[in-house]
């Protein structure tokens, strides 16, 4: 196993729009896409799959996640995109998806909203929010 590459906010949206079937699976918790947002795949003809890598509010880890990843079309050819917050569940996802049998996990670097500022707010350093791309709120 090579383990989850890392890859920038910026390089998965260039290979989600390059990649007709790669999917960006948020895996992030209902609370976090209902308060926070999702991105926004419109631009691409895509959308977003919402599979929680941990259960709210118990945050037990989601013993169904490679079922709901086969059940949103996901085969051993996707190429999964994964991102969280800032990038430490999507990473233990991708690990988790590779060892279900889903080979091309990545894990998007920073996340959703990245690390906090110098006044404690996420959004504005990192991360798919900060690059400027495409997102909605729920």
């Amino acid at each position: 196993m090579a383990g989850v590459p890392d890859v920038s906010p910026r390089a998965a949206w260039q290979e989600l729009a390059r990649e007709e079937n790669a999917m960006l699976v948020d895996c992030r918790t209902d609370a976090e896409w209902n308060f926070v947002g999702v991105p926004d795949l419109a631009e691409l003809g895509k959308q977003a799959v919402l599979i929680p890598w941990q259960l709210y509010p118990s945050m037990q880890v989601n013993g169904a996640f490679a079922e709901h990843l086969r059940r949103a079309g996901a085969t051993p050819e996707t190429k999964l995109y994964f991102i969280c917050r800032s990038g430490a569940r999507s990473l233990a996802a991708g690990q988790a998806a590779q060892q279900a049998g889903f080979p091309h996990a990545f894990n998007v670097a920073d996340g959703f909203e990245g690390p906090v500022d110098a006044e404690g707010h996420r959004g504005t350093v990192a991360g798919w929010k900060a690059d400027g791309l495409p997102w909605r709120q729920r």
